[in-house]
């Protein structure tokens, strides 16, 4: 169970999250403002952050709170995010990659690849790389990747990541969220030793803006109906990101799966060794980085 929540317990932290201007990413956010953290949110409209921005720091009492721009499904604009926070800032304790969407129909981003693998997966992937010797030299940090229970039922193509045939919203999105698995295994393997954690939490069914943007009407309504009339609010799944970013019971914990703050079984395939070090070494070609950190 989550501890007991003091207004300074997070004093001195940096805090970067993504999508931080609505749903679990702003409730996330205004949850370690309360806690004394300094909370760099990330996120696409400059009008909406700042005001998402403003109401966190009403509410907070901190003004602790910065806003960075960027487009997740783009590398360049991703590239540029990681090195404003570093022209800004020489640590990060806790990042959170919260920012996720649907796509119907198929969209490619800038780069030429499939948005909802753009965005949901590979920027947290490149942006984590991006950030990974920052939040070294910040140890003890911790990294937390939001996925999900549909994870469970979604295949996982290696051979089609870019959906190039038979492309269907739902099954774009469960792929992605398995490949963030993938990516948190792989990753916390890598890092052991170096006093960075990194895990994944299913937030569950949450009433928030997911497929705003990039979903055509009728999909978008129905995953807004089924949204509403049973999805927690954004303050529940947010209290299992605070968990994973705050809590000392997790402090050493790593490559685990998170949900109500309890670790949970993720599919047996996101455990495919062999798919993590594939998915990854994909991964860092489609973003030209190092196939090893």
């Amino acid at each position: 169970m989550a501890q007991q929540q003091t207004q300074t317990q997070m004093q001195g932290k940096v805090c970067l999250i993504t999508g931080a201007n609505s749903g679990i990413g702003k409730a996330t956010a205004l949850a370690l403002a309360r806690m004394g953290a300094t909370v760099v949110m990330v996120c696409r409209d400059r009008a909406r952050g700042e005001e998402a921005k403003l109401d966190i720091e009403r509410q907070s009492g901190n003004d602790a709170v910065d806003l960075l721009l960027a487009h997740l499904s783009s590398q360049q604009s991703i590239r540029q995010l990681a090195a404003t926070f570093q022209q800004r800032y020489r640590q990060l304790h806790v990042l959170i990659n919260n920012a996720g969407s649907a796509f119907s129909p198929r969209q490619e981003s800038v780069d030429g690849l499939e948005m909802t693998f753009a965005v949901n997966y590979l920027a947290p992937f490149l942006l984590t790389n991006l950030l990974l010797d920052v939040l070294k030299r910040s140890a003890p940090a911790r990294i937390i990747q939001l996925s999900s229970s549909v994870e469970s039922r979604a295949r996982f193509e290696m051979n089609d990541l870019q959906f190039q045939h038979r492309y269907s919203f739902l099954r774009a999105y469960g792929q992605s969220k398995v490949a963030v698995l993938l990516f948190t295994y792989e990753l916390a393997r890598q890092l052991q030793g170096t006093g960075v954690t990194v895990n994944a939490m299913d937030p569950g069914i949450t009433a928030t803006n997911l497929g705003r943007g990039g979903l055509a009407p009728v999909p978008r309504l129905l995953m807004h109906f089924v949204a509403a009339r049973v999805g927690n609010k954004p303050e529940k799944p947010a209290q299992t990101a605070l968990y994973l970013a705050s809590s000392p019971e997790v402090e050493s914990i790593s490559g685990q799966y998170f949900a109500n703050s309890v670790i949970r079984k993720s599919s047996e395939r996101s455990h495919d060794e062999s798919l993590q070090r594939q998915l990854w070494e994909e991964s860092a070609r489609l973003v030209q980085l190092p196939a090893r950190i």
